[in-house]
Formats: structure tokens, sequence, C-alpha cells
């Protein structure tokens, strides 16, 4: 099939370009900025003043012919550049992930923080109606509704929607199940999105209402969307005139696109792809640093790793250094076995881990397996998994550790490593500390893939929850995180940078913007020089 809007090439052919390898997976992301090289940026590109008008193509990987518009479906990071572009949500993350206002112009918790008052801006639809309290709650209820697959609702189950009420237009009460300190995330979760109460099943890949900077002007599921920039956005109009999202798998077929003058913005590049082209000057290279958190994870409750000196030991095994080196290219920056590295609540006091086979071997002679020999399962799902486990195989000889590396199925790897196996690669993009804790590392989150289940840890959880002093919490998450420092089931050995490519002449990206945060894919405040 070939592409109405580019003639003569197949979407996911292009051209192979030499050198370029497979992308990488669909997870999420965080930024840093470094030194810019040249042919890159490491701060928003701000050279001269925005100009109004044009189109900007941008190349994402999709979804195939089952892609959809509705915002509460959103899964792949096209998904969520579609619906940032055409929906709201009430918050959004930051940078360092802290919740930031959107829709909710503000918020206010009760002394219990189990009743939060929203107040809503001055916002309408692309239909000119007002957004309003009822849309916000059905909304929710929507993605909440127990028959549908929708992603947030995990994160909207703190809610008590039945009893969560609309007092006036322009206010939400919600009330929740439990304290919860942080609700602002909740309101941030991915695929939060406000749609109008009055949406109808059938219009959202046709027809769809949002409150967001451009509207759509046609949809080819797994093609093309073409969005037109909405003048009535409540922060004020798009510079451009007109975006179109347009699907290429394959990532040399997003590079050559660019190359090409047929994109002017290619998301999720490797490492490899960006040392061939920095250099020469046809394109700008974006790395947003820090990014992606890289892991071994080990399952706590299994021999050998129920013995938390062997989880120590295999801390003390990793040359971190070399893993980034090798397994990411170079394009990423060491781990500490924490989560949310630069994120809000990190705890960033605690001495940089290094590698001592010395007392790694020690550690294992006293848990009575200095002949250990243990499986790593890996993938080649996402970049760097493959490497990373031969490299790792290499480091644990030198410790006695013998390492067998075990390859499975792209298809089925993320599903398989939540139970089977002890020891497997492992990486999270882009989420606040409190949901890596939540969502992994209690007793009952649902995908808790260590099996790291401690009564003790749940109730710090709690405690965190239930706290309202930002420092008072700060402090219980640093507890938290001093435990997993220790004795945890996360051998977190770095993160790895995200990579964009944009042609010449695009201003406004903004390059400390991880992926799902509220900068990430702000077409909105980009423009064309």
């Amino acid at each position: 099939m070939h592409d109405d809007h580019f003639p003569g090439l197949r979407r996911r052919g292009f051209l192979i370009a030499s050198g370029a390898a497979g992308a990488a997976g669909a997870l999420a992301l965080a930024g840093c900025a470094g030194t810019p090289a040249p042919g890159t940026s490491d701060a928003k590109q701000e050279a001269g003043t925005p100009k109004r008008g044009g189109r900007l193509r941008a190349a994402f990987a999709g979804g195939g012919a089952s892609e959809t518009l509705d915002p509460h479906l959103s899964n792949l990071f096209a998904d969520a550049a579609r619906a940032k572009a055409l929906y709201d949500k009430l918050a959004d993350y930051g940078a360092d992930l802290a919740a930031e206002p959107r829709l909710a112009a503000s918020w206010e918790p009760d002394a219990t923080l189990k009743r939060w008052k929203i107040s809503l801006r001055a916002a309408v639809f692309h239909n000119g109606k007002p957004v309003t309290a009822a849309d916000v709650l059905h909304s929710y209820r929507r993605i909440a509704d127990p028959k549908r697959a929708f992603r947030a609702r995990a994160s909207l189950e703190p809610i008590d929607l039945a009893a969560s009420r609309a007092p006036d237009e322009r206010t939400v009460e919600f009330v929740l199940k439990r304290p919860t300190a942080e609700f602002p995330n909740i309101m941030a979760a991915f695929g939060a999105y406000i749609i109008p109460a009055s949406a109808r099943e059938g219009d959202f890949d046709h027809a769809p209402v949002g409150s967001g900077p451009f509207r759509l002007v046609s949809f080819a599921p797994g093609r093309s969307t073409l969005l037109r920039r909405n003048d009535d956005y409540w922060e004020g109009a798009p510079h451009l005139d007109e975006l179109e999202f347009v699907v290429a798998d394959e990532e040399s077929a997003r590079v050559n696109a660019l190359l090409g003058g047929q994109v002017e913005y290619a998301h999720e590049l490797n490492p490899a792809t960006a040392r061939a082209h920095e250099h020469g000057g046809r394109v700008t290279i974006v790395r947003l640093r820090n990014s992606a958190m890289q892991s071994f994870a080990m399952k706590s409750d299994r021999p050998p790793f129920h013995d938390p000196r062997v989880r120590q030991a295999l801390f003390l095994v990793a040359d971190r250094a070399e893993l980034v080196r090798s397994a990411l290219s170079g394009a990423g920056e060491i781990g500490n076995d924490l989560f949310g590295k630069g994120y809000e609540n990190y705890a960033d006091g605690l001495p940089q881990r290094e590698q001592d086979l010395g007392r790694a071997r020690r550690l294992l002679k006293e848990a009575g397996t200095d002949d250990l020999r243990i499986t790593l399962d890996t993938s080649p799902v996402a970049t760097g998994f493959t490497e990373a486990a031969a490299v790792f195989r290499d480091q644990a000889a030198k410790a006695g550790i013998t390492v067998r590396v075990r390859t499975g199925s792209k298809d089925t790897y993320w599903k398989d490593i939540l139970d089977a196996g002890t020891l497997c690669c492992y990486r999270s993009g882009a989420m606040p500390i409190e949901s890596h804790l939540s969502q992994r590392l209690l007793t009952d989150s649902t995908t808790n893939a260590t099996h790291w289940r401690h009564q003790d840890f749940d109730a710090l959880y709690r405690q965190a929850q239930s706290t309202k002093d930002p420092e008072q919490r700060a402090a219980v998450y640093a507890r938290m995180q001093r435990r997993l420092y220790t004795e945890g089931p996360f051998l977190i050995w770095g993160f790895a940078d995200w990579i964009l490519g944009t042609a010449r002449n695009v201003r406004g990206i903004e390059h400390r913007a991880p992926a799902n945060t509220l900068d990430w894919a702000r077409f909105d405040k980009v423009w064309l020089a």
C-alpha cells in the first residue's frame, strides 16, 4: 500500500539507511540536559521569533489498521501524541514527574486527604461548548468502566466515582477511597483525557471532539492523521497551520523520510543512527538525557534471590559504566539501583554503587552459593537488552557466577517475565516514583515482576500517601528507597537517552521532557523557521 502523501514510497519501506538498527520498544522516558554536540541541541530550540503557518509532518511507529483516536485507548507513543494534540487532561507531568495543572486551574484537599476540590479553568471543546465538571465526571466514569480495558482505569481506582460530584459547572469534588496525598498524579495519569459528556462511542475516529490545540481533518488508521490548528485553544493557538502524523514502523523508514525531507520530525531513533547523522548538518539530533530505566529484575521470593545477600552480590558484580557503554552505545547514564533519577522525591544522597568483585564473592560464600549458576532471560524486544545480558554474563563470570542467557520471543516477553524465571532484563519509562512503587513493589501490585512483597514496606507506602507535608512525605519515600538500595529486587544499572530527529528548520522542541509528560510532543509550541 502506498501512502497518499508520499507517492511512490511505501509506509514501511522508504529506503533502508545503512547502519540503522531496528526500532526500540514503546516505553516512556525522561530528560536531563547535557553538553550539545554539533548537530544536536539539549536546550529548547529558541532561534528567532515563533513563525506562524506551515505543516509539520511527524513520523512515529504505529499500531496498524487497529489504530484509534479514542484517547482512553492510547497505548503507543503515536496514540499518546495524537491524543495530546486533540484532548487535554486535568493535569500532566512536568519534566521532574511532578503534576502540573492543565484543565484543572487549581486543586485543594481537605484535612483528611480523602476529598479533593478541583476548580476548572475556562476552556472550550472543539464544538464551542465549555468544558464542565459534568464532562470530567463522565470521562472518569467511562475510563473506570470495569467492562472496558481503558489504560487509565487502574490509575483511577482510588476514586469513589459514585460519591464524587459536581456542585457547579466549574467545580469537581472527588471523594477518594483512602487518604491520597498525591492525588494530582492520578489526574495526570497516562490516558486520563477529558471528553464531552455528549460524546458518542462511534465518533472518536471520524468526528472526535476534544479541547486540545488541534482539530481533526482526516484519519487513516495505520497510515496518517491530519490535524488543523484550533484557534480557540485555551492556552493560545498553535503556531503551525497543520500537523500530520505519518506511520513508519521501521526506524530506518523514519530516518530516511527525515533525511529526504518527507517529514520534519522522526520519533524514537537508536544510538547508531544518532552517531551517523549528528555531525552531518542535515538534521538535528535531540537527546532526552537520563530517560528509560534499564535494569535486571530478580525474583525475590525464589532461590537464589530469596536471600538478600545474593541480590547484594549481583549489585556489586555490575560494572555500570561498561553496561552503558556497550549495551547503550554510551547513550545514557549509570544508575544506582533506584528508579526515577532526577525525578521528584528521588533519593540522590546515597553513594554511587561501584563494582566490587571481592565483596560479591564473600557475600555469595556467606549465602552458601559460591558456585552460583543462574539463567538470565532477555529478548530483542527493547534496545540494549540482548547486549546487556551478554555484558553482564561476562562480568558475573569474574565473580565466579555462571550465567546462562536465554533469549525469549519479542511477542510474549513482557507477559512471560511477570511470572516465569528468576532473573530478567527489564526497563521502564517515565512515571512518578510513587507510581513505580505502587505498581511494582507492593504486595498487591498488579505488575510486581520481582515478587517483592513486604508488609512493612507496604505500610511505609501507605504512610507516605497519607502524609500531607511534602518534606515529611519525601522523608518516608527516602526510607523506602534506602531499603531498595540495600536489598531491593531491581539492579538498575542505567538510564538510556531517548533520541529524536528533526529537520534543521524545526523550532520549539523541548529537550527536557520525558515522553508522555507535558512538554513531550508539544506540537502546539513548535514552529517552522
